[in-house]
């Protein structure tokens, strides 16, 4: 039996203990939480982030459940609306117009295989999983900013296809009805962020100039709007 095939049995009895752990202990600890959402939820914020298992968003943001709405996969990707409408389109639709959340994040992060994998297809052997080409179409441009603009240091490389990647989403995000709409309205909020695996730190583009600024930075921005709204 190979070294795989006998590591399988021990991650799935991992997660199996993990569960009698959560049944046992955590979720009885938190007995009132669990209660007020048995039957609905009412999150803050649709949080679209990349499916790599090393992010965490409930962990990274420190928020519990029923607070986020979160919606996982390869590169963290929005199409604009017509071009693949499927699960990340009825996600978002329905993010925002049935739970009617006051916020929507989309978070890349350092180290991102699919954007390694954008910046070069045929060392990640893109051409044999034809499925990852199709959705990586809908990142080209951020590709095509970072080869025209970005730094040649391979990691500087992938962190600067990240951030592009990151700001052309939410460009493809603002093309869906429910969120222009709400938007218009004043009802919505769009941000994105770029998580740094190695150091656990966020940095916040700027909404009006698509520049990255310091986490504290963008906190004492919305304080001063939390303020006004006082």
């Amino acid at each position: 039996m190979t070294q795989d095939a006998t590591s399988a049995p021990q991650s799935i009895l991992q997660l199996l203990q993990g569960v009698k752990t959560f049944s046992t202990t955590v979720f009885h600890e938190n007995k009132e939480l669990f209660a007020g959402l048995a039957s609905s939820q009412s999150p803050h914020t649709l949080f679209i982030t990349c499916a790599d298992s090393r992010v965490s968003p409930e962990m990274i943001t420190q928020s519990e459940p029923g607070d986020l709405f979160v919606l996982r996969n390869i590169g963290n990707i929005v199409p604009g609306y017509g071009e693949m409408l499927g699960g990340v389109s009825s996600a978002i639709e329905y993010a925002v117009s049935a739970l009617g959340v006051k916020q929507i994040i989309i978070c890349g992060h350092s180290d991102c295989g699919a954007m390694k994998a954008l910046l070069d297809p045929g060392k990640y052997k893109v051409e044999t999983m034809p499925t990852v080409a199709s959705w990586l179409r809908n990142a080209q441009t951020a590709r095509a900013v970072a080869e025209a603009v970005g730094p040649n240091e391979p990691n500087e490389r992938v962190q600067h296809a990240t951030e592009q990647n990151v700001l052309l989403q939410l460009a493809h995000l603002r093309t869906h009805p429910a969120v222009a709409a709400k938007l218009a309205t004043g009802k919505l909020v769009v941000q994105g962020w770029f998580y740094h695996i190695p150091t656990g730190t966020i940095t916040v583009f700027d909404e009006n100039t698509q520049e990255a600024m310091p986490l504290d930075k963008a906190i004492a921005r919305f304080q001063e709007r939390v303020a006004e709204t006082v």
